[in-house]
């Protein structure tokens, strides 16, 4: 007998299929057997040439960016330390000396 999935949503390992669903008896929840079938995939994060980023990686800026409401801008071949991955509009939370806390997008660079 195969295992079945626990439950989406409290985790529940008493979950049962009833004609094509999986049904949690705790919570009420309903589901597809296909959709659980699924793997979510993490997104994987690249740079410009490629390459997997990592938490805690270095990167360098491959062009000049410009930074709203700053008077000067992030110029090419600046080295950033110890990059955060999150999901969203920009995929890089660092520190740039000179500028502080920033958010990059990781078609901006490459690793190091």
């Amino acid at each position: 007998m195969p295992k079945l999935p626990n439950c989406p949503e409290c985790n529940s390992e008493y979950a049962y299929e009833d004609r094509g669903l999986l049904i949690c008896p705790e919570c009420g929840h309903e589901w597809s057997a296909s959709a659980a079938a699924e793997t979510k995939a993490e997104k994987v994060f690249k740079d410009s040439n490629g390459n997997i980023l990592t938490d805690g990686d270095s990167v360098t800026v491959i062009k000049d960016l410009k930074v709203k409401g700053a008077s000067n801008q992030i110029k090419m071949g600046t080295k950033v330390k110890n990059i955060r991955l999150v999901d969203g509009d920009h995929d890089i939370d660092c520190k740039i000396d000179g500028f502080g806390p920033m958010k990059l997008k990781s078609e901006f660079v490459k690793k190091i």
